[in-house]
Formats: C-alpha cells, sequence, structure tokens
C-alpha cells in the first residue's frame, strides 16, 4: 500500500515498499525540513536547512549532504562526486575518470578520460573523454569533446565576438554571437547563413530549405515539416506529414483564429478544431464525436484542457452543442439550460425554463412534467389497445 498527502508542495506525507519489499516513510516540510525512515539502516536520513542533513534521492540528486550550507554541501549523481564551498562558487568534482574544479565566474576547468561500460546487452561501450575551461563566464570558453568517439567536436568561443564549432558531422562560425552565423552541417544535408539573427535566414540543401525575413515573411521546409508566416503574427501555416500522421493548422493573430486538421493515414480518421476568439470553439475528433461551444474566451489559449472544458466552460458558455454519431447520443444546451436538449437512438429529453417545462419521449413512453409536477404520461401499446 502507498499513500501520499501534501499542502501545496509545502508539507507532504508520504509511504509505501520499494522494489525490495522495504517500507519507507517521508515527511518533507519543503525547503527546510526532511525525513525518510526505514527498516533499513542506510536508507534513513534527516535534514535541517541550511544547518546539517543528508538527503538521498531527491532533488534530482542521489545523495546529498551539507553543514552550514552555501558554506559546505556534497552531492552524487551516479559516479560523479561534488564538494561546493560557498556554493555556487567554488567546487571540486571527481568520477570515473574525471577530475575537475571551478572558481566562478573566474575560472573553471575539468576533465575526464575515455571510458567504458557494458550496456543491458553486454556488450561494451566506449564513453568519451572531453576536456573543458572557461574564463570570466560566460565570455571565454575552450572545450573538446567527444574524444575517443566518432563523433569529437571542438568548441572555442568569446562571447560575444566569435564561437566556433568543428565537428565531422557539422561545423558553425558565429561573428558577433549570435547575429551573424554560418552553419555547414554535413549530417543533415543543408547550409545555413543567419544575419542578423532571428531577423534574417537563408537555408538551403537537402536537409533543411528556409527563407526568412523577419517579420515580413518566411517559409520553411524539409522532408516532413513545412512552415510559412507573413507579416508575423498575422499569419502562419504549419504542415505536418509523417509516416502516419497528416497535420496542419492555420493560426491568425496567435490565438483570434485557428484551424487545424489531422489525419491519420493508416485509418483514414479526421480529426478537425476550429477556434474563433472569444466567440466560438468546434472539434470533431478521431472517433467522430464532436462539439460547439459559443463564447469561449479561455479554451482557444489553452486547447484540450479538459479540467477547463468540464469545470469553467459552463459558466461562459451561451450554447453547447455535442455529439455521438457511434451511439447516436446528442446535447444541445442554450443559456445555462434555460433550453435543454438530449437524445439518443432510443429516448428524447426536452426542457425549458431550467426544468419548469420537461418532456420525454422513449420508444413505449411519452412524458410530460409542469413545474416539475407530472401532467401527462402517454402508452403506445396502451393507446394502441383503446382504439
Amino acid at each position: 500500500m502507498e499513500y501520499r498527502w501534501q499542502l501545496c508542495q509545502l508539507i507532504s506525507f508520504s509511504g509505501g515498499k520499494n522494489q525490495e519489499d522495504a517500507l519507507k516513510r517521508r515527511f518533507t516540510l519543503f525547503p527546510i525540513y526532511f525525513q525518510q525512515r526505514s527498516p533499513i539502516p542506510d536508507e534513513n536520513y534527516t535534514a535541517l536547512v541550511p544547518f546539517y542533513g543528508h538527503i538521498k534521492d531527491r532533488l534530482f540528486r542521489d545523495d546529498i549532504f551539507f553543514v552550514m550550507f552555501p558554506f559546505y554541501g556534497e552531492t552524487r549523481k551516479r559516479d560523479v562526486v561534488t564538494d561546493n564551498y560557498l556554493y555556487p562558487f567554488f567546487h571540486l568534482r571527481h568520477g570515473d575518470g574525471m577530475h575537475g574544479w571551478q572558481f566562478w565566474p573566474l575560472f573553471g576547468a575539468e576533465h575526464k578520460d575515455v571510458t567504458t561500460q557494458t550496456n543491458g546487452f553486454g556488450e561494451t561501450e566506449i564513453i568519451g573523454g572531453y576536456d573543458k575551461f572557461f574564463a570570466l563566464w560566460p565570455v571565454h570558453f575552450y572545450q573538446n569533446t567527444g574524444i575517443g568517439t566518432d563523433g569529437p567536436a571542438k568548441f572555442r568561443a568569446d562571447l560575444p565576438l566569435y564561437s566556433v564549432l568543428r565537428s565531422p558531422q557539422r561545423d558553425s562560425t558565429s561573428v558577433l554571437w549570435p547575429f551573424f552565423t554560418w552553419v555547414d552541417d554535413r549530417e543533415k544535408k543543408y547550409h545555413e547563413w543567419e544575419g542578423p539573427y532571428p531577423f534574417v535566414v537563408v537555408a538551403r540543401g537537402e536537409g533543411k530549405t528556409t527563407t526568412r525575413f523577419w517579420p515580413l515573411f518566411g517559409r520553411a521546409h524539409n522532408n516532413t515539416l513545412e512552415s510559412d508566416f507573413y507579416l508575423w503574427p498575422l499569419y502562419r501555416f504549419s504542415h505536418l506529414h509523417a509516416k502516419s500522421l497528416d497535420q496542419r493548422r492555420t493560426r491568425i493573430l496567435f490565438y483570434l483564429f485557428v484551424n487545424m486538421m489531422e489525419k491519420n493515414i493508416e485509418t483514414g480518421a479526421q480529426h478537425h478544431h476550429v477556434d474563433l476568439w472569444p466567440l466560438f470553439t468546434y472539434y470533431r475528433g478521431f472517433n467522430g464525436n464532436s462539439r460547439l461551444q459559443i463564447l469561449a474566451p479561455i479554451e482557444p489559449v489553452l486547447p484540450n484542457n479538459r479540467g477547463i472544458e468540464r469545470n469553467w466552460s459552463p459558466l461562459w458558455s451561451l450554447w453547447r452543442s455535442e455529439g455521438n454519431p457511434k451511439s447516436g447520443a446528442a446535447s444541445q444546451s442554450l443559456l445555462w439550460n434555460l433550453y435543454r436538449r438530449d437524445s439518443t437512438l432510443a429516448s428524447k429529453k426536452c426542457s425549458l425554463l431550467f426544468g419548469l417545462f420537461q418532456y420525454q419521449s422513449e420508444s413505449e413512453t411519452k412524458k410530460l412534467r409542469l413545474f416539475y409536477v407530472p401532467v401527462l404520461k402517454w402508452h403506445r401499446q396502451a393507446s394502441q389497445t383503446a382504439k
């Protein structure tokens, strides 16, 4: 059995058994107090921030130990251990074939040897080495990565004057970064010129074709994706053509008007979604179910949000209609159920004035209510017998 209780991510209680069938109980008063108790002594920890503590498998680290943080803290993630002194200014780091230090933001250096590991198939894999150095962060960088692999890369930068990347797959040179850049991507087979980025971008090649003069117009496409705009953000169009999905989307002024069509190429089923903010939203799903809502101030901005559709949309929708063609069920509502109609293949229900007038028709029976009081009731079988 597992349990969890929390209040605004600040106070939480949780517990349950792990894979070794050992019970764990946690209590957190974030970010001040962390506690875990288990029958296994090595899994117990207590931390009172910032004075003293030990935390395991929390905060994106396998292990954390600190004394009068930020004066001293030690963290471990897999095999890499980092000792922080006066965090984040000075640290020492070591791990499997690696060591490094930094006195941020003045200097920092880190080195890793080429190592190997055995994957889940019992095969030996090479883990590339690297040499990294920075000075006056984020101005000067010197990095050699992927050492010992098929993809070594060299990166040099003195920002914002220039940055240079050289690798077997890709070359990139920037001057007055990031405004003027030249890219030769041999892996994806295209050349790109940017200047000044992001206003002017021109790319040509098998892997990418782009012409952009923002905000006047832009056109870009590759084997699976097309993206166009004119007088951004007045008009935008995108087309995704994948193996099993074809999607086309048109936008005018962000969310003022959105028209999206999706088609499952394998089955032929289609999904259609149209928004005109704040007047209406309409969609028809792959299963054929449809929904139309008049007045939709939030739905076009946060589409496909079931929580808003269920809890908030009824407050401002003047008209709603839903249909399920497979089951034959349909419903319509005007002015918060001032008028409402529900129908299936076998029955129909209609109400006016919030239910003061109700009419129901089924295969053998018809009913009429006024002011919630039954007034008339017909039975088809009885009427035929009377004749």
